[in-house]
């Protein structure tokens, strides 16, 4: 690919997936955490084993990237370059023996994401994604859905992180109970990465997330742009790191998504 971003990508796939090795020799289907203090070391551990691959390798890959160590941080990011990563994307799925988990690290430059790789180890599946340059799944090009009725939709949203507060869970309940009036299918699940994901494959339709945390969005945002998806506000205005909520999808579908939208925070 004739892209100047493309060999620094192949090192990102590298590191995730070195990581994903790593974390994957810690998974097991009949883990079974004990309460919060054992989920918070067991993710903990995992996060350190991770971060100790992709740190150093990415960089060495981008010397003038600086690292952005708060994993549940929001907002713009100070001007220059950024690796903005989470070492076990969907941590709390991974210590319960479930599937939806991987390792993902982006390159943020002035608050854009220009490029990004999302390994699932499980599924030995890597997803990546170039600005300019296209979303990939192992190599084939991938597209969003062409659907244009929201009622034939399936779509989803989910946490961000634990106990946001009462006024999150308020909106999102509202919102989920308007999509399922809206739309074919509702998913509420986490992490938002493994469904955007799928939003730009186009076997989801449409996400939603009112809570902004970086780690959690910068990647799957990328795949979903450069796989031909719209990605905006909940106000339908274009998304950034500054933004207030999160909607990608479908281009054909977003209108009536920022409907319903706008209508349950209206209430």
């Amino acid at each position: 690919m004739n892209h100047p971003d493309f060999d620094l990508l192949q090192q990102v796939v590298q590191a995730v997936q070195s990581a994903g090795q790593a974390v994957l020799a810690r998974f097991s289907a009949d883990a079974r955490p004990r309460d919060r203090n054992d989920i918070g070391n067991l993710i903990a551990a995992n996060d350190t084993i991770s971060r100790d691959i992709l740190r150093p390798a990415l960089s060495a890959a981008c010397a003038d990237a600086r690292w952005d160590d708060d994993e549940a941080g929001a907002g713009a990011l100070p001007p220059g370059a950024w690796w903005v990563t989470d070492p076990v994307e969907g941590a709390i799925n991974h210590i319960h023996g479930l599937p939806d988990w991987g390792v993902t690290a982006t390159l943020v430059r002035d608050n854009l994401p220009v490029l990004t790789a999302v390994h699932l180890p499980l599924s030995g599946d890597t997803y990546t994604a170039l600005r300019g340059g296209g979303a990939w799944l192992n190599g084939i090009r991938l597209h969003v859905s062409g659907k244009t009725e929201l009622n034939a939709a399936m779509v989803g949203t989910g946490q961000a992180v634990p106990d946001e507060g009462s006024a999150v869970y308020q909106r999102t309940g509202s919102s989920v109970t308007a999509m399922l009036e809206a739309a074919l299918v509702v998913r509420v699940s986490v992490p938002a990465t493994l469904q955007l994901v799928q939003v730009a494959a186009g076997r989801q339709d449409l996400f939603w997330q009112y809570s902004q945390v970086r780690s959690g969005l910068v990647a799957g945002a990328l795949l979903v742009a450069e796989a031909g998806g719209s990605v905006t506000d909940l106000d339908g205005t274009p998304w950034h790191l500054d933004s207030s909520g999160f909607l990608a999808g479908a281009p054909a579908l977003m209108a009536s998504a920022v409907t319903i939208l706008a209508g349950e925070d209206a209430r």
